[in-house]
């Protein structure tokens, strides 16, 4: 569940800046690129903040 929430949480920042950059400021591009910084960061490290963050709130790993 934990992972899923993950790739939700992840996906939905991109798409809100994406948005964001189009009808806000072009600026906002650099949040996705954050986001997807952290996404290649999480995947050669095995660590995700949001992952611990989770698993202190109590969110099973378990679908």
């Amino acid at each position: 569940m934990r992972n899923r929430i993950v790739r939700g949480v992840a996906g939905t920042f991109i798409l809100i800046s994406l948005l964001l950059s189009i009808y806000v400021n072009i600026n906002w591009l650099w949040f996705t690129a954050f986001v997807g910084a952290n996404l290649l960061q999480s995947s050669i490290t095995k660590w995700c903040l949001l992952e611990d963050i989770l698993k202190k709130f109590g969110v099973s790993d378990s679908d």
